[in-house]
This record gives C-alpha cells, structure tokens and sequence, in this order.
C-alpha cells in the first residue's frame, strides 16, 4: 500500500467544512487520503465573502508547515471577491468550465508565485466551485424536493432552465441559494438541510451530475506521498 497522503482543504463556512468531513473524508480515506478541513480566518467574518488577501494568508500559513502535505481549496465562485486572481476574466466568460478553468488556473498561478519555496506548484490544488456549494443540492431532484417539502417538477424546471447543476448562475437572483430559498419559503438551513440532502444523494450520485467537482475529487484520489 502506498503511503498515506495528508491534504488541509481551506474552506470558506461551516457547511463546507461538514460535507469535507462527513462525505469527502471518509471517501477519500479508503483511498489512503486523508483530508482535514478548516475555515478561512478572521474574527468577525464569515464565510460567502472571501478576498483573495484573506485567503492568501492562510495558503501561505498552511503551506510553510509540514512540506509533505497538500493544500486544496473549496470555496464558491459566487463568494470571491473581484481582487480574486482571474476573477475579473472569468466574469467575462459565460461557459461555467471556461469560467471555472479561468479563475482555477489564475489562482493556482499567484499561489506558485507566491510560495514556490514552498513547493506550491506540486502541492496546491484549487478548487473554486460553480457557482456555489448548494448548486451540488441539484443533483438529485427527488432528494432535494422531498427535503424541501415541494414537487419534483419545480427542481427539474430549474434544471431544464439551466442545463445542469454546475451551469445554475451567479445571479444574486438566481443562484443555487437564492433558487432553494424560493423554493422552500426561506426555511432552507444550509447547515442542517444541506448536508442531509448531500449525504443522500452521496458522492457517485453528485459526481455523475457535477463533471468539475468529481475533476476536483479525482484529483485528490490520484494524490501520492
């Protein structure tokens, strides 16, 4: 067997934080990788509101500890703020894989630049969801409605709307949040009702609907010491 990877995945809220360790970790941990996630610091600020020179404090933080560890992100394209690298290209680009290959790629570059003593191009891994965490919700319609207390249909029209969950934008409108707040009379919890739904529907069942966040996922399998 080979030996056993460490990865810190930096995320932006609790939630994220509970899907890394209640679906992810254990996934990945029959894999020989074993993730921990922690929260973006800074006292008094949440997460859906992430600059680039808060995050970086922290890449830099967790990278200059223990060299044979990985660090990967994940957080939401609609949280970003517009001193993200690539962000500003990205918002350019209507396509979520360009959009998604345009902010991933800028952002892996600064953090190599930064942190190349730091072995950052071998160790880092972005991960900047599209468009949010609650877009993976979509992946399984009957588990969303049921959780929701609504029909099927009114999932599905979103999704025959939008094409995929992955392609449901970032409206402050239209987002994945702002859909399932309409849809369940704002009682939607992200916390509580989400990680439900997530651990229904499960990792397969969000990877064959979500093709970026199952790229992300392989990626950490594929992960050696």
């Amino acid at each position: 067997m080979n030996n056993p990877v460490e990865v810190i995945a930096l995320v932006e809220g609790l939630t994220e934080k509970n899907f890394i360790e209640s679906l992810v970790a254990p996934w990945l941990a029959r894999r020989n990788v074993f993730i921990t996630p922690t929260i973006l610091t800074k006292p008094g600020q949440k997460g859906g509101d992430v600059k680039f020179s808060r995050a970086r404090r922290d890449i830099g933080k967790h990278l200059k500890q223990r060299d044979t560890t990985y660090l990967t992100l994940f957080m939401d394209y609609y949280g970003i703020k517009s001193d993200w690298p690539g962000c500003k290209e990205a918002k350019k680009i209507s396509d979520h894989r360009k959009k998604a290959e345009a902010v991933n790629t800028a952002t892996a570059q600064a953090v190599v630049a930064s942190f190349e003593k730091q072995n950052a191009a071998r160790r880092f891994i972005p991960y900047i969801g599209m468009h949010e965490f609650e877009a993976l919700l979509f992946s399984a319609p009957p588990v969303l409605a049921r959780h929701l207390g609504i029909k099927e249909q009114e999932v599905q029209e979103i999704l025959a709307e939008c094409g995929e969950p992955e392609k449901i934008n970032d409206s402050s409108k239209t987002a994945p949040s702002k859909r399932l707040d309409e849809l369940s009379a704002k009682h939607f919890k992200k916390t509580t009702t989400g990680i439900a739904i997530a651990s229904e529907t499960g990792l397969p069942g969000i990877r064959g609907k979500c093709p970026l966040f199952d790229a992300w996922l392989k990626k950490l399998e594929t992960l050696r010491a």
